[in-house]
C-alpha cells in the first residue's frame, strides 16, 4: 500500500494526468454534429464516417502519457489519475473498457489479465475491447506501466439509465390523443401488407421479447450472456411491446412489418438496466447474426468510443441502427440516438403533435407515433405503450417494409426515404422537434405513383420569436398540384390564400399575426382551417387532412 502522506507533489501532478485524461478519454467526447436542418441529401442522412471520440491521435497521446510518467510516484499518479476518471457520474464503479492498438497487444493483455488482478468479464474481439473489473484502479496502472504501447483508449462504462435528465424544455401543455389501435391508419398504410419485412431481420436490443401469437414463429433470440428474457414471469415486457410495433402480425397488435424476422438480445440484467458495453456488444452481434436493422429503445447522455466504434462497424456494413430520442422533454438527445449515423427518432401523439415527453435536438431525424399505442405485453396482454420507446420501433419496421416492397433497395436508402417522404410538422422544413418531419409510410410506398393526389394542411405552428401563427401546406402527390385554396377561420370569418403550384414534397406557408392584446383578453384563439383542391384534380387519397383545427392559449404566470 502506498503512503498517500508523502506524496504530496506527485499527487499534485495526478491532478493533471487526470485532467489530461478526461480531456482525451471523457464520456461524451466527440465533434459536432452537422446541423440536420439541412435538406435531406443522402449523404447527410446516414453519413458514412461521424465524429468519433477517439482516434489514431488520441491513441498516441495516451501512450506519450503513460510512458512520460516514470520515477518511483507513477503508479501513484497514474491510479489517482485513473480514480478520477472512471468514477464519473453514472459510470459503472470499478470498472474500465480498454481498447487496444492492435490484436497483438489484445491478445497479450487477454492472456496476462488474470495474473495481474484484472477481470475481463466482456470482449469485443473486432473492436479490440475489454471490459475489465478490478478490487483497486492500482492493478490497471501497474499493467498500463508496464505495457505502454498497448492501449488505444481507456474508457468508462457508463449506466444506461441515467442518473439525472437534463433540464426539461419549456414547452406549452395541452390534450395529447392516444393513437390506440389506429397505428397503421395514422401511417397512411392501407392495403395488404403481409407480406412486408419478409425476408428482413430486424434486431430488437432491449429487455427481452416474450413468445407471443403476434410474433407466430418468426421470434429467435441472442444470449450475450444476461439471459434471453422470455420467461412469462419476467417483470418487464418492454421488449416484447417494442417488437410488437415493428413487426407483430395480430389485429390486437399490429406491427409495420408483420412478415418480419425478430431478433431479440436481451441486454438488461435484473436491476432492468444495462450498459454501454452490453449495448455495444449487442450491435456488433446483431450485424454479425445478419440483422439488417437494429432498433435500441433505450439510452444514456454520455456516449464512449467504444459504442460510437461498434456503431460505425453497423453501418459501415450497411446497417441502420434506430434509436429512441428519450422521455425526458430535454434538449437533446440520449445516446446512441444523438450519434449522427443513428435514425434517431422523437414521438408523436394520435393527432400529429409532438408529445411533451419526447427530446428534440439537431441530431433528431424523424417523429413517429408514441402516445399511448397498442402493443403486446407479456402473458398475451395487450397494453397501450407511450414513449419514444414505442416511436423507434415503429420506424424500424417501416425500414424493414420499404425494403421488400422495394427489391434492391439498401437499408441506408429506405431510411433516406422516409426522412425525404415525412409530413412537414412544426416551422417548415427540418426543425429539433420533429427533425426531418414525422412519419408517413402511406406517401413513401407511393411516392413514384403520378396519379396519387394528397395535398395536405401539414401543420399549425406559432411561432414564438415572430409572433406569428404559421400554417404549413404540403403537397405529398406523386405529381404536382396546383390551383389549391387555403382557408382560415380564426373567429373573423374565412378568408381565402390561393396556394401557389407545388411540386411533390414541397411546402407552402400562410402566416397571420397574431396579437397578444387580443390573446391576453380572450384567453384563447382557435384557428380552423381547409385546404381545397381544383375540380379538375382527382379524389384525393387522404382527405382527412385537408382541415385542421388549433388552438393557441395565452401564457399565465410572470
Amino acid at each position: 500500500m502506498h503512503d498517500r502522506k508523502s506524496h504530496f507533489l506527485p499527487l499534485a501532478a495526478a491532478v493533471g494526468v487526470a485532467a489530461l485524461l478526461l480531456y482525451w478519454l471523457r464520456p461524451g467526447q466527440t465533434a459536432a454534429a452537422p446541423d440536420v436542418a439541412a435538406s435531406v441529401a443522402a449523404d447527410a442522412v446516414l453519413p458514412a464516417e461521424a465524429p468519433t471520440p477517439a482516434d489514431a491521435a488520441t491513441g498516441d497521446a495516451l501512450r506519450a502519457l503513460i510512458s512520460a510518467l516514470t520515477g518511483p510516484d507513477a503508479e501513484v499518479m497514474l491510479e489517482d489519475g485513473l480514480t478520477t476518471l472512471l468514477n464519473q457520474p453514472g459510470a459503472v464503479p470499478n470498472e474500465s473498457v480498454l481498447t487496444f492498438a492492435n490484436d497483438a497487444a489484445y491478445q497479450a493483455f487477454l492472456g496476462r489479465a488474470a495474473a495481474a488482478g484484472l477481470q475481463v468479464i466482456g470482449t469485443m474481439d473486432g473492436l479490440l475491447a475489454a471490459r475489465v473489473r478490478f478490487n483497486s484502479p492500482a492493478a490497471l496502472a501497474r499493467d498500463l506501466l508496464a505495457n505502454p504501447t498497448d492501449l488505444n483508449d481507456i474508457g468508462v462504462n457508463i449506466v444506461v439509465t441515467p442518473p439525472s435528465a437534463p433540464a426539461p424544455e419549456s414547452r406549452p401543455g395541452g390534450p395529447q390523443v392516444a393513437v390506440g389501435n389506429n397505428l397503421l391508419r395514422q401511417l397512411g398504410v392501407t392495403g395488404d401488407r403481409r407480406t412486408w419485412g419478409q425476408g428482413i431481420t430486424i434486431a430488437i436490443i432491449d429487455s427481452g421479447v416474450a413468445p407471443d401469437p403476434t410474433f407466430g414463429s418468426r421470434l429467435s433470440t441472442l444470449d450475450l450472456g444476461t439471459g434471453l428474457g422470455t420467461s412469462p414471469s419476467s417483470t418487464d415486457g418492454h421488449g416484447t411491446a417494442v417488437a410488437s410495433l415493428a413487426a407483430g402480425a395480430s389485429p390486437d397488435a399490429p406491427g409495420v412489418a408483420p412478415a418480419a424476422s425478430l431478433l431479440s438480445i436481451r441486454v438488461t440484467g435484473d436491476s432492468d438496466t444495462s450498459d454501454l458495453f452490453t449495448l455495444a456488444q449487442a450491435i456488433i452481434a446483431a450485424t454479425d447474426a445478419g440483422a439488417r436493422i437494429i432498433n435500441i429503445s433505450m439510452g444514456a447522455y454520455s456516449t464512449t468510443t467504444y459504442l460510437s466504434n461498434a456503431i460505425n462497424y453497423a453501418v459501415t456494413r450497411g446497417r441502420v441502427v434506430v434509436a429512441a430520442a428519450g422521455n425526458d422533454q430535454a434538449a437533446q438527445l440520449i445516446w446512441p440516438a444523438a450519434d449522427t449515423r443513428v435514425l434517431s427518432v422523437g414521438s408523436v401523439d394520435g393527432a400529429g403533435q409532438q408529445d411533451i415527453f419526447s427530446n428534440s435536438g439537431p441530431q433528431l431525424k424523424l417523429t413517429a407515433p408514441g402516445y399511448m399505442v397498442q402493443a403486446a405485453w407479456l402473458g398475451g396482454q395487450r397494453v397501450l405503450f407511450t414513449g419514444t420507446s414505442a416511436s423507434s420501433p415503429v420506424v424500424a419496421g417501416a425500414v424493414a417494409a420499404m425494403l421488400t416492397q422495394n427489391p434492391g433497395m439498401s437499408a441506408t436508402e429506405a431510411a433516406r426515404v422516409l426522412q425525404q417522404y415525412a409530413s412537414d410538422g412544426g416551422p417548415a422544413g427540418p426543425d429539433p422537434d420533429y427533425g426531418n418531419g414525422t412519419l408517413n409510410l402511406g406517401w413513401a410506398m407511393n411516392r413514384n405513383d403520378p396519379a396519387r393526389v394528397d395535398t395536405a394542411i401539414s401543420s399549425h405552428y406559432f411561432n414564438s420569436d415572430t409572433g406569428n401563427m404559421e400554417f404549413l401546406v404540403q403537397n405529398r402527390s406523386g405529381a404536382a398540384v396546383g390551383g389549391l385554396t387555403f382557408t382560415l377561420d380564426n373567429g373573423g370569418g374565412p378568408a381565402d390564400t390561393a396556394v401557389p403550384l407545388l411540386q411533390p414534397g414541397e411546402v407552402f406557408t400562410v402566416t397571420t399575426a397574431v396579437d397578444p392584446m387580443q390573446l391576453a383578453a380572450v384567453g384563447k384563439l382557435t384557428f380552423r382551417t381547409t385546404l381545397t383542391n381544383p375540380p379538375d384534380v382527382a379524389t384525393d387519397a387522404v382527405p382527412a387532412n385537408n382541415r385542421a383545427s388549433s388552438s393557441l392559449t395565452a401564457p399565465t404566470g410572470p
